[in-house]
């Protein structure tokens, strides 16, 4: 019988996984085609996506300290663990890294649009360092929850 626990761990992974396809490859995408002003749908998106860094921060350290818990140091030679180890990696770099620097791109580019000033072309480059950073997070997830739904 599973525990209360065991329970919230399910739980957060859905969240975080089922969060990171919802917002990266429905939500995010919509905004874009149905916004006619380009800078709202980034606004909106970068919000999304804010919330659901937060929601793998949370989720991800409680995994980790829940399976550690559970398991002792066997949880170090359980896949689960390491792919959810280099999610919440994966997470933390680009919320406090890559996002912080897009962040000042789009500040220095200010009062223009960043996809229309001098800073268009390394924002462009952090974009997609941050696209490859999300599409990994996502299939790693993809990989606990089709795994590891059971243990």
């Amino acid at each position: 019988m599973k525990s209360v626990l065991d329970s919230v761990a399910a739980v957060l992974l859905v969240a975080w996984v089922g969060g990171l396809w919802a917002i990266g490859y429905i939500a995010a995408p919509t905004l874009f085609a149905e916004l006619p002003d380009r800078q709202l749908a980034g606004r909106l998106a970068g919000e999304l996506f804010r919330w659901i860094a937060w929601v793998g921060i949370v989720a991800g350290s409680y995994l980790l300290v829940h399976r550690l818990g559970k398991q002792g140091f066997q949880a170090l030679k359980q896949g689960f663990f390491w792919i959810v180890l280099v999610m919440l990696l994966l997470v933390l770099g680009s919320h406090f890294g890559i996002q912080p620097v897009m962040q000042a791109l789009k500040d220095q580019a200010m009062p223009q649009a960043v996809m229309e000033s001098a800073f268009r072309s390394r924002f462009a480059a952090w974009h997609g360092v941050s696209s490859i950073v999300y599409l990994i997070e996502s299939l790693l997830g993809l990989i606990l929850v089709w795994r590891y739904r059971g243990s």
